[in-house]
């Protein structure tokens, strides 16, 4: 280990066991770093990158997909998912337990934040199904897997940091990211469903049965959410927005919704300005603090040292692969997802690329190994909304959770043998 590499990991651990914010621990890191190892203008040096980074033009759209996903936050789209879909699910195994998965991968399309999905989705979703007779560890297991694809299904907002970072398309990511999140919906409901016919208590006896006026009147509540993704996610893939118009189109159909709802008020608004603000300067600290210390890397030529040292272990592709998942799986056990990404992406990245992975499908993969930082304790951030929806110990929302956690594993193994589930749709649109 060369002494630039071994004062970085000092100093990062140092840092962050003190309780520093991630953003000032990156930025502290690097400074360091270059003042004992180069000889250079540290603080002009920091001061221009700062800049730069953030007001790279990719970032437009972060900020407003936040703001998006705090004003649908303060509507009544929750409630309208689980009445529009509770009559649709009533003759599949397992029941109205699909609701939280099929509702997450609604609001995920409108939302960006896994943890702000799983509060919305949760918050009307855990005690209706507690107050039917559902399986209680089931329905939280299912929401914390379910609320992970926050992350996965576009607009995300780890896939605007990790383009940014990675310097790829945002919009490739955003397209591949489509499969990958339908396929991951759709295992969690395979394992509800298998669970439920292998328990039936897990679900009550009987639900009442609704007619065709009754489920068309639950189709026309999931009308706002379903139009919202349509010009969110159409307006990108059709090409004729970028993600920064797209974000605009966002937040204003959200205000639409919020005003046809009459929850557009103005203590309401404040309160979603505020959410945004604060989330978006902690991102903010966080990629500036990323890209300085990338730059440090770069200048002390880290990246390289290390990619040579890890290519005369002569690992195959897959085993580097399977490897990184075992390392993002430990960090995320103490640090979160963002925080695990903007670290390690300067030393990771390059050696993914010289494996001959696609920078695209690893921004994928990336985002589904933080997923399972989401559900991983002691600092899962969908474990403390759940324990704070439903007052139950972390322990016991864990245990619930670790099934989908699993079903994660697998599911990045797969996309590493096959590749073409995450690339297929780019490929095909570019």
């Amino acid at each position: 280990m060369t002494a630039p590499l071994g004062l970085f990991i000092v100093l990062l651990t140092g840092f962050l066991g003190a309780g520093l914010w991630i953003g000032l621990t990156l930025v502290a890191t690097g400074a360091i770093g270059l003042s004992v190892f180069r000889d250079m203008p540290v603080g002009t040096l920091l001061a221009f990158d700062i800049w730069n980074s953030l007001t790279a033009t990719e970032l437009v759209s972060l900020p407003l997909f936040i703001l998006m996903g705090e004003i649908l936050f303060h509507t009544k789209l929750s409630e309208n998912v689980f009445t529009g879909l509770a009559p649709f699910t009533r003759r599949i195994p397992g029941r109205l337990l699909h609701v939280n998965v099929i509702g997450c991968t609604l609001f995920a399309a409108v939302s960006g934040s896994s943890a702000a999905t799983t509060a919305t989705i949760g918050r009307m979703t855990l005690a209706e199904l507690k107050r039917r007779g559902y399986n209680h560890d089931l329905s939280m297991g299912s929401l914390c897997g379910a609320g992970t694809l926050g992350f996965l299904i576009p607009p995300s907002i780890i896939m605007i940091v990790y383009g940014v970072l990675a310097q790829v398309s945002i919009i490739d990511l955003f397209i591949a990211g489509v499969i990958p999140g339908l396929i991951l919906a759709a295992s969690y409901m395979a394992y509800i469903s298998a669970v439920a016919v292998l328990r039936p208590s897990i679900v009550p006896a009987s639900e009442p049965a609704t007619n065709w006026m009754q489920k068309l009147q639950a189709l026309l509540t999931l009308g706002p959410i379903v139009m919202l993704i349509a010009l969110v996610i159409g307006s990108m893939y059709t090409g004729v927005a970028g993600p920064s118009e797209a974000a605009v189109v966002g937040v204003f159909g959200a205000l639409v919704i919020a005003a046809l709802q009459r929850c557009l008020s103005v203590a309401n608004l404040k309160t979603a300005v505020l959410g945004a603000v604060k989330t978006c300067s902690m991102i903010g600290l966080i990629v500036a603090g990323a890209l300085f210390l990338s730059k440090a890397f770069a200048f002390l030529q880290l990246p390289e040292q290390i990619a040579t040292a890890i290519a005369a272990l002569q690992l195959s592709p897959f085993f580097l692969i399977m490897l990184l998942v075992a390392l993002y799986i430990l960090l995320g056990c103490i640090i979160d997802g963002l925080s695990c990404i903007v670290m390690t992406l300067p030393i990771v990245l390059p050696l993914v690329t010289r494996a001959g992975f696609d920078p695209v499908w690893f921004g994928i993969f990336l985002v589904i190994v933080v997923e399972m930082s989401q559900i991983t304790p002691p600092v899962g951030f969908n474990l403390f909304v759940v324990q704070g929806l439903t007052g139950e110990s972390m322990g016991r929302v864990a245990r619930a959770s670790f099934p989908f956690f699993l079903i994660m594993i697998l599911f990045a193994v797969l996309i590493t043998a096959f590749p073409g589930i995450v690339l297929y749709l780019p490929n095909s649109m570019g």
